[in-house]
């Protein structure tokens, strides 16, 4: 039962990470066609949760490395 419920919940994060790209990349082509600046699609909602994702692992080393929190 709790090898089901870990496939399920790696089901759910690589849905989810599946959607976030698919309208991040949406964000990209229509930037692209507007002739937006390269930046553009990092500002748009998908474009920050994106970053976010990106950059949680480099927080948390920075957080256990500063002694923020305990590991």
């Amino acid at each position: 039962m709790t090898t089901l419920l870990s496939l399920i919940k790696m089901a759910a994060v690589l849905l989810g990470g599946l959607l976030l790209g698919r309208m991040f990349f949406a964000e990209v082509k229509q930037a692209k066609e507007k002739r937006a600046p390269w930046y553009a699609p990092f500002l748009s909602a998908p474009g920050i949760l994106t970053l976010l994702a990106l950059l949680l692992p480099v927080f948390f080393w920075a957080a256990l490395k500063l002694g923020w929190i305990g590991g």
